[in-house]
């Protein structure tokens, strides 16, 4: 894997946990996994034990069996592998952290404790700076995603002056619809060599999203997490690419042929059970329920998004050539 200090960048896919029909983790499938990754959806960073992959579901020894398989299977393929070791308790967070360390992580997130709130920056740093000290050699990100947590601190007033208290951290994982929060992130720590990882699945969709990553300038300083990455990596890869070579057309093209698949899933209702899902249809790989209290997506999901899936060709991995929307109608 790469080195530590090199910052993250581009696409990182937000894993799946995939499990058994009983509920039990399926760590057999997770090699594989990897490969379908790297080799059809061109994602080589992932963020591991998040709200995709069901961290705060599992039991601290699933968390750190299921990091040891991400960076096991990984290793010399994958470029980063940041774990998520956010808890509502101070000492598992730590413990979780220190376990990243030991393995070989690339990174470790913390989302904020969500049961006993933080009520101010001050005391949300303070538990923060403890988790990042458990593990002082790895990149430390700080996970906002206010709308799950509740706590409400703004990220652009977290970021203020945090390495000062942080020495490692390295940057953010931004999961709000505040485009404004985020933009004065990015502005105000342009000298910085922060990674701003946006990750709401549906606004990095939009256009508001793009134009306002690309007019600002901030392209470069941003990388982009999604759980859509494990199987729409590729189109997304090659919306980036006509991006970078001014293909202008062919790149909102590609953008608006992911959309419709991500509008149509989102209109029938989306989260986690479904991603898996949807997941399972397009790799071949079974992801498997969830685990409870999450349901396992209906059957009417399922088939409609198969359907949806093969009328845009997604199924067969089919390239947009020249501008062609034929693949995506």
């Amino acid at each position: 894997m790469a080195s530590p200090k090199r910052r993250l960048q581009g696409l990182v896919a937000a894993t799946i946990t995939p499990m058994t029909e009983h509920g039990e983790i399926n760590f057999s499938v997770i090699g594989q996994y990897v490969d379908y990754l790297v080799e059809e959806q061109g994602v080589k960073n992932i963020f591991v034990n998040g709200t995709t992959g069901e961290g705060l579901s599992l039991s601290i020894s699933e968390r750190c069996r299921v990091a040891e398989e991400w960076v096991t299977r990984g290793r010399n393929k994958l470029d980063q592998i940041v774990i998520h070791v956010g808890a509502l308790s101070l000492k598992e967070s730590q413990e979780l952290a220190q376990h990243a360390a030991k393995i070989g992580a690339d990174g470790i997130a913390v989302i904020a404790p969500f049961f006993l709130k933080p009520w101010n920056k001050d005391i949300l740093v303070n538990f923060l700076k403890e988790v990042a000290a458990a593990a002082p050699a790895l990149p430390f990100y700080y996970y906002h995603i206010p709308a799950l947590t509740g706590v409400k601190i703004r990220a652009e007033e977290l970021l203020d002056g945090i390495q000062e208290k942080i020495p490692t951290f390295q940057g953010l994982k931004f999961s709000d619809t505040d485009l404004l929060d985020f933009g004065q992130c990015v502005d105000q720590n342009r000298q910085r060599q922060f990674a701003f990882l946006f990750g709401v699945d549906e606004h990095q969709r939009g256009l508001k999203s793009w134009t306002f990553l690309l007019s600002y300038g901030s392209y470069r300083m941003c990388c982009f997490l999604s759980s859509t990455y494990n199987y729409l990596g590729k189109k997304t890869n090659q919306m980036l690419e006509a991006f970078e070579r001014k293909d202008f057309s062919s790149a909102l093209n590609y953008q608006f042929c992911i959309q419709r698949f991500i509008n149509f899933v989102v209109k029938l209702g989306f989260g986690v059970s479904q991603t898996k899902a949807v997941m399972t249809l397009v790799s071949g790989i079974p992801m498997g329920p969830p685990r409870l209290p999450l349901q396992k997506a209906s059957r009417e999901f399922t088939d409609h998004a198969e359907a949806k899936l093969k009328s845009l060709d997604f199924l067969s991995f089919t390239d947009l050539k020249d501008g062609n929307l034929e693949a995506c109608s």
